[in-house]
């Protein structure tokens, strides 16, 4: 069968000059004809048709673009008289047909497929000298998944001969992978991968069509292991990456990346949340860029590329009005070259922010601290003292204001209140607590001691004076208090010196020269009118004033009987527990001492106690164990009372007195009226009447 028979002779040529439009009025006046397209030397190119010019202008091209533009198909050379068995091997859908040096007319393999329908065998077998010339592995195989043909680098890689592999199931040398065993519809797996030797091997298989039928596959086995090898390292960065992306989207503080010509390459989450810009906005420009369009006043990018070496610097961002700290941090490569930069940027207003809630919360912390050491030392105040009474209880309120101050503090008040007592709580709930509490009484040691006391004296002040000398209590007590008791009682003299402590923290030695600073916190106490002194001339007037900065009155035990019984049953354990016994008291014995007026106060009281405790006969101290002084007596009004007053007037007087004694002692109108014997209703009335107030 020659070439000739089966060739076509119409043609339409299409110079290489010609556009797509020539092309189209072309196929249009002949839609079922190709068009010849020649190249700029003349000769032919390649095959247009109808569908080459639609995809062209489906792909944007004009129509007076070029027709070279066209894609087309290849085309073979061949001549009138060759054999059409020995074309339709060329890899072409269409050749030239060349009769002598003259273009005869176009073949088509449409044009004889059905003609070759029983062609395979043949052309199977011209196969075999053409894949032996091709150095990669190729094996073709039939419809039935056997292998039809090999060439020699196939055997090299199999490691059998051509006799051993022809006609062996394909399955049998690819395990586990293999083509589907039934081709014919087209349907099959075109790649699979198996192992030699520890390579590794892909197949790509391609049909082998004839008269629209698969007659055979044939498939080159190509080496890729070290693109095994490759896409394991590949798969390594790529988890690398994405651990690394991870990072930096986790990272709390912004991260900001440039390259060595600081052009932006990312920035992380935290980044766009401090600052406000979002990636879109300076991802691709350049630092230089960023600056000069006003969006940031400054660049450590820029001062780390000019310096190379780690920059930090106060930005801030135009945009937005924040203020934040940068750091930024040369990478180098192998060369010594800056190729990425690494910006760290941490917001200074929320570092601001946490530092003020920390303080804040020191501050709190302290306070409670604060608070709760008083509560434990005030509930150490309450066992260790009686504060019980109403009028006691504020001064304790007051001992604890003043103890967070250090201030001069005059403390007034009978003998025997408690103004030592005093002095105690505000030393021991003060900043002063661990420092030395020295207590002086000036009327117990002579005023030719006193003086040398507080104030020590120089070596050889005088005879029989220690040759080192001796420091007084001002100097023992530095950074701590003194308490001066009975400071009524200090002579004239020591008063002057006692100013200058008060008034320029110093003293000077008896006998010295060279004045001593002192850091001391002073609190005198006093049972007598020190203005009245003033008065008299028998205390200093400037005196009085330094040391009455903060006065303080503690009332006497009998305007708060209240807290006698406290008193009582608190003495009574001290004295049990120190002599070991285990004393009781009555009630009549309680009820005697409230109603004594106490001229001693708490010490009289105290002493009473312990008198009564020792002396008692048996477990129970009874009414009879009292001192004469303080046995219950008729209660009958006094001359003072009487004289010179109407008896109406005396009466009212007398029954205000037994009301009051009664409410004082008893507390409601109810217990008033049952030690009274007389009904409640009278008793609210005359105490509504004589102006005294009572509970119901």
């Amino acid at each position: 069968m020659k070439v000739k028979n089966y060739m076509r002779s119409e043609m339409h040529i299409l110079e290489a000059g010609e556009n797509i439009r020539r092309a189209a009025a072309i196929l249009t006046s002949h839609p079922h004809h190709s068009i010849l397209l020649l190249n700029r030397e003349g000769l032919p190119e390649r095959v247009l048709t109808q569908e080459d010019i639609l995809r062209a202008l489906a792909d944007g091209c004009m129509p007076d673009e070029p027709a070279n533009r066209l894609i087309g198909r290849q085309v073979g050379k061949a001549c009138l008289n060759d054999e059409l068995e020995t074309v339709a091997l060329m890899p072409f859908d269409c050749w030239v047909v060349y009769d002598a040096e003259h273009l005869a007319g176009l073949l088509q393999r449409s044009d004889f497929s059905t003609t070759l329908s029983n062609f395979p065998v043949n052309f199977i077998s011209q196969m075999e000298p053409i894949i032996d010339c091709i150095d990669k592995p190729i094996l073709v195989i039939d419809n039935n998944s056997n292998i039809l043909l090999c060439n020699k680098a196939a055997c090299q890689v199999i490691h059998r001969s051509k006799p051993d592999i022809i006609a062996l199931p394909v399955t049998t040398l690819l395990t586990p992978s293999h083509p589907k065993k039934h081709l014919n519809d087209g349907n099959f797996e075109l790649t699979q991968k198996f192992t030699f030797d520890d390579k590794t091997y892909v197949t790509n298989w391609a049909p082998i069509i004839i008269n629209k039928k698969i007659i055979a596959s044939f498939a080159i086995l190509r080496d890729i292991t070290k693109y095994e090898f490759m896409s394991s390292e590949l798969e390594r960065v790529r988890l690398m990456s994405k651990e690394l992306n991870a990072i930096i989207e986790s990272s709390f503080d912004g991260i900001y990346v440039t390259d060595g010509e600081s052009k932006t390459l990312r920035i992380n989450k935290a980044y766009e949340r401090i600052t406000g810009i979002k990636s879109n906005e300076v991802v691709g420009h350049t630092m230089q860029n960023l600056v000069a369009k006003g969006l940031y006043n400054d660049s450590a990018t820029l001062r780390v590329l000019e310096e190379k070496r780690p920059i930090t610097i106060v930005q801030n961002i135009m945009k937005t009005d924040k203020t934040i700290v940068v750091t930024g941090n040369p990478i180098f490569d192998d060369d010594g070259n800056i190729f990425r930069v690494v910006t760290n940027v941490r917001d200074v207003t929320e570092l601001n922010q946490l530092q003020e809630k920390i303080k804040k919360m020191e501050q709190l912390q302290s306070r409670y601290e604060m608070e709760l050491q008083q509560l434990r030392k005030a509930a150490g105040d309450h066992k260790k003292f009686v504060i019980k009474s109403q009028k006691m209880l504020e001064i304790y309120d007051l001992a604890l204001k003043l103890a967070k101050v250090d201030s001069t503090i005059l403390i007034q008040g009978d003998s025997g209140v408690g103004k030592e007592v005093f002095s105690e709580i505000v030393h021991n709930h003060g900043a002063r607590r661990k420092k030395p509490f020295i207590k002086i009484s000036c009327a117990a040691i002579p005023e030719n001691l006193l003086e040398s006391e507080l104030f020590g004296y120089a070596p050889g002040a005088f005879t029989d004076a220690s040759r080192d000398g001796r420091a007084g209590i001002f100097e023992m007590a530095d950074g701590g208090t003194i308490f001066l008791d009975e400071i009524g009682e200090m002579p004239m003299g020591l008063q002057v010196k006692l100013l200058r402590v008060l008034q320029q923290r110093e003293i000077v030695r008896i006998g010295g020269a060279k004045p001593i600073q002192v850091d001391t916190r002073i609190m005198a106490a006093t049972n007598r009118d020190l203005e009245e002194m003033i008065k008299q001339q028998q205390f200093r007037k400037d005196l009085f004033f330094r040391l009455n900065v903060v006065p303080v009155l503690i009332p006497p035990l009998r305007e708060r009987k209240e807290a006698i019984s406290h008193f009582i049953y608190f003495f009574i354990e001290k004295y049990n527990r120190k002599y070991g016994f285990s004393k009781q008291i009555t009630s009549e014995v309680i009820d005697a001492m409230i109603e004594y007026d106490w001229p001693g106060n708490v010490r009289e009281l105290e002493n009473m106690i312990e008198r009564l405790v020792v002396m008692a006969q048996g477990e129970v101290i009874t009414a009879r164990n009292l001192p004469e002084k303080m046995k219950a007596a008729p209660l009958l009004p006094s001359v003072s009372l009487l004289d010179g007053k109407p008896l109406k007037v005396a009466m009212a007087e007398f029954e205000h007195r037994i009301l009051s004694t009664a409410i004082q002692k008893h507390g409601t109108s109810r217990k008033v009226a049952a030690a009274l014997g007389i009904n409640q209703s009278t008793v609210v009335r005359k105490a509504n009447r004589l102006g005294i107030q009572i509970n119901r």
